[in-house]
């Protein structure tokens, strides 16, 4: 039996250029491997990652860190009203009361003068007083407690009325007499007698009549 046997000896230029071919393949394959290996295609570089955690960064403070601002309180206009310029009411709930009932006591203030004027009108300037003929049965502050001021601003021809009556409990008071038990209890009958008030040292032009039964 025959062979085929490759001749010995120096072999032709075209199987040499094959072989450096094939080595130069070989050479890039292992370039592009090294290349992928370094590079990392399709990862982000720190530069971007950098900026991106700074945007989050920015975001986070804007949002956890509220700028609402305070509200400011609400303002008096107005310069002090002249006395001569300003009316007070005495002013009840009912003109005459049955027994067990209490006289509910309230007043309001209107500005006759051209400009709004500002008025201490708080439980400290209120005095209310029950009278009977010559003889004073009642006054507010006789046992009044934790008086304060309260500007209010009137402005001209607007009654203002205070929101929250005072109860006269029909008795005789004192400042001796707050903390007494009992206190004389007022005639009634059908007893008349005279709500008056001032506000900051401005009477009301006329009292208010009452009935007690």
């Amino acid at each position: 039996m025959s062979t085929i046997k490759h001749p010995l000896g120096r072999q032709s230029s075209k199987v040499y250029r094959r072989r450096r071919f094939v080595v130069a393949l070989g050479l890039l394959a292992v370039i592009v491997i090294i290349a992928l290996v370094i590079f990392k295609p399709g990862a982000s570089s720190g530069q971007t990652g950098d900026t991106d955690a700074a945007k989050s960064d920015a975001v986070a403070s804007s949002t956890d860190t509220p700028t609402t601002a305070a509200a400011a309180p609400p303002a008096v206009d107005g310069a002090p009203c002249d006395p001569s310029n300003v009316t007070v009411e005495a002013l009840t709930d009912k003109s005459s009361y049955n027994p067990g009932e209490l006289p509910q006591l309230t007043l309001s203030l209107l500005n006759n003068g051209t400009t709004t004027c500002v008025i201490n009108a708080g439980t400290a300037a209120q005095v209310f007083t029950i009278t009977s003929g010559k003889d004073t049965y009642w006054t507010s502050t006789d046992c009044q407690t934790e008086p304060a001021d309260a500007e209010v601003t009137l402005k001209p021809g607007i009654a203002v009325s205070s929101s929250t009556p005072i109860a006269w409990d029909r008795t005789r008071s004192a400042v001796d007499t707050c903390e007494a038990a009992t206190r004389d209890a007022a005639p009634a009958g059908g007893a008349s007698y005279f709500l008056n008030v001032t506000v900051d040292s401005i009477a009301a032009a006329s009292p208010k009549q009452i009935l007690l039964y």
